[in-house]
């Protein structure tokens, strides 16, 4: 395991995160032996959300007895004052620690949230508030805009950054990256499989950690997947590897998708997850997981050619802040059926 200084708070964290967004839809004991065999094999990030059905209480079950092991973020998705003071409160006591390491503003994907968030009775005042009183070492942001994200994090308000980094969104390596480290951020790259679309997990693994960032959070629910995510960051990444996975990451983000959830569709197609997909599909397929989605999302697929409100102007792709053309991307997923 490589370990690195965290930004400016001086912790030498791992390379490799434990994301606990899926730890509740396992058995608890299954969750255990995950959590603690990452730990025992070095492993010292650990990455949850209150947003993330009981995950924070899984945390507390099963490792809070070795808390000094782990360097503990969190997240509250609150904009408001009062909300986000409850939800950290709340986090305390389900993961049964007196404070976190890392408090994160979660899902900032617009300018109207972020003025909400940081408004005088925003979310930003009750992590200072929490802050202060020893509850949260650090403040950080997370969202899905890199565009956006490298002007609020220039305010200097931030100790770290959470956002997109894998093989088909390379889109932080532009400016947000640099800018981070320019101001000595915590950076923190989340989704290397892209919520389990991207194969091999070698691969999708060793593309973030050929990159300049501290962690790469990868969801694991097993020893198995630990195992695998370990074993890809076991050997450095050398220049002929990372400029080969350059280029690849050129191609398959060519569909341009940040996942910044602005378009929304009448028949509920997830449309950041088919546009995101579609370059590695076509080159590589997909894993299991990617494979399950296309198959729930078939029937919603082959319905968007004949959805008479989009017939002529659809209606997801005006709402797009990349004029990505979507409608001609999930027609063609609805072709594979």
């Amino acid at each position: 395991m490589r370990y690195s200084t965290f930004g400016k708070s001086g912790y030498q964290v791992s390379s490799l995160g434990f994301g606990a967004m899926n730890l509740p839809s396992v058995p608890l004991e299954q969750a255990r032996e995950a959590l603690n065999y990452a730990l025992d094999h070095g492993i010292n990030y650990i990455d949850t959300a209150a947003a993330y059905r009981n995950s924070e209480e899984i945390i507390g079950e099963c490792i809070s007895h070795r808390r000094s092991e782990y360097f503990l973020a969190t997240k509250t998705g609150a904009r408001d004052y009062e909300t986000a003071k409850a939800e950290i409160e709340r986090s305390l006591v389900r993961m049964r620690t007196d404070h976190v390491d890392l408090l994160q503003i979660h899902y900032v994907n617009n300018v109207t949230e972020y003025q909400k968030a940081m408004a005088p009775e925003g979310a930003y005042k009750a992590a200072l508030e929490a802050q202060r009183e020893g509850k949260v070492r650090f403040i950080g942001i997370s969202g899905h805009r890199p565009d956006l994200l490298v002007k609020w994090i220039s305010k200097g308000q931030f100790s770290q950054i959470l956002f997109h980094l894998n093989l088909a969104q390379p889109f932080a390596l532009d400016e947000l990256i640099p800018k981070a480290t320019e101001m000595d951020l915590m950076k923190v790259a989340m989704k290397p499989l892209s919520g389990g679309f991207i194969q091999p997990v070698d691969l999708a693994i060793r593309y973030p950690y050929s990159q300049d960032v501290h962690v790469t959070i990868s969801g694991m629910v097993s020893i198995k997947e630990v195992q695998e995510n370990i074993a890809a960051q076991e050997r450095e990444v050398g220049d002929a590897e990372r400029k080969e996975m350059e280029q690849l990451a050129l191609e398959l983000g060519q569909h341009n998708c940040r996942r910044c959830n602005y378009c929304s569709c009448p028949l509920e197609i997830a449309i950041p997850d088919v546009m995101i997909s579609s370059k590695f599909r076509d080159k590589f397929g997909l894993l299991p997981k990617g494979n399950g989605f296309f198959e729930r999302q078939k029937d919603k697929l082959l319905g968007c050619a004949e959805h008479d409100p989009c017939k002529v102007n659809p209606l997801c792709e005006p709402k797009c802040p990349y004029e990505l053309p979507m409608q001609s991307v999930i027609q063609r997923a609805a072709s594979f059926y």
